[in-house]
């Protein structure tokens, strides 16, 4: 019959357990019957899809509970290029810091360190062997007196011996540059004995200075 569906595979098997109504023709009975078993194999593979993809979601991986982003970070002390803090910066102008005092004082033609200024090298010296990263200049000085060749050895003597001890505390020889400006760079103007005994120096000069 065109355009029938094709019941001959199931036949009347595919009819077991379905009785047919007396008067109903034979034919349209398969029909139907065929018709009730695609709506049931339909069913059926829709309720296995269903529980397979119920399965395939209850294995998905957990998801990472988000951790929590601190509002603010603790701070962290600025270095400035010269390897110092602010707060170190600070010390070294603060009068009432040992570090304040940068000046090493000299007899007339002489660079041994006195005994009262041994407690600058000794401040310096333990500050900068903590202190790798700094580097400093010690710079020799002289009064007038005496000839320019003269005052410019004697002012490197007073740099090297200050440099000395300052290494005594375990500051690294890199970390101190000597130099010496003789009577080139006074800090105390006229030719008296005070002024002459101000300018028998040699500083101590950090970054920037």
């Amino acid at each position: 019959m065109p355009g029938m569906p094709d019941v001959s595979m199931g036949g009347w098997d595919a009819c077991q357990g379905f009785t047919k109504p007396p008067g109903v023709d034979e034919q349209l009975f398969l029909i139907e019957i065929s018709m009730a078993n695609k709506i049931t194999q339909t069913i059926f593979l829709s309720a296995v899809c269903l529980v397979a993809a119920c399965s395939s979601t209850g294995n998905a991986p957990a998801t990472a509970t988000p951790q929590p982003v601190p509002d603010k970070l603790p701070p962290v002390a600025a270095v400035a290029p010269s390897g110092l803090t602010a707060a170190e910066l600070a010390a070294l102008r603060d009068p009432a810091n040992p570090l304040s005092k940068r000046s090493i004082y000299f007899d007339l033609d002489s660079s041994l360190i006195k005994q009262d200024y041994r407690s600058v090298a000794e401040a310096h010296g333990k500050f900068l062997a903590k202190k790798p990263g700094v580097k400093i200049v010690v710079r020799g000085n002289t009064d007038e007196r005496g000839s320019r060749e003269y005052n410019v050895a004697l002012g490197q003597r007073r740099a090297d011996a200050a440099k000395q001890a300052l290494s005594a505390y375990g500051v690294a020889a890199d970390q101190i540059e000597t130099v010496s400006f003789g009577s080139e760079k006074p800090v105390a103007e006229g030719h008296s004995e005070e002024a002459w005994a101000k300018n028998r120096r040699a500083d101590i000069a950090y970054p920037g200075e």
